[in-house]
């Protein structure tokens, strides 16, 4: 008895993320730890999801690991500077940044 399970991950890749916004997912960030000022820069722990107009989430990974090797891992941002530059190289023109542990924030491309 051969049955063939197809199996969708609720992760995606920057490169998923990207597209996935494209095609008008919203783009959240969670706060994970409530950020510390060190200095000029803000330190903390940031994760993303994208979520569709059906509610399906998909949290952002590290493309460094491979799904075969059961080592997927959540991306995770620890400077405010580095969630503004994703957020900007996905092509936001605002990045709202979460500062407590358990908020969120949302983003979602403008098409012109």
């Amino acid at each position: 008895m051969n049955q063939t399970i197809d199996l969708e991950l609720n992760v995606t890749t920057e490169q998923g993320l990207r597209a996935l916004a494209e095609e008008g997912h919203t783009v959240e960030v969670l706060c994970k730890a409530d950020p510390e000022r060190k200095g000029p820069s803000w330190y903390g722990l940031w994760i993303m999801r994208t979520v569709g107009s059906d509610g399906q989430e998909k949290i952002l990974v590290t493309a460094r690991t491979r799904v075969t090797q059961n080592a997927i891992r959540v991306r995770e941002f620890k400077t405010a500077t580095g969630v503004i530059s994703f957020l900007v190289g996905v092509g936001f023109s605002q990045a709202s940044i979460p500062m407590k542990n358990g908020e969120m924030t949302s983003h979602r491309l403008v098409s012109d």
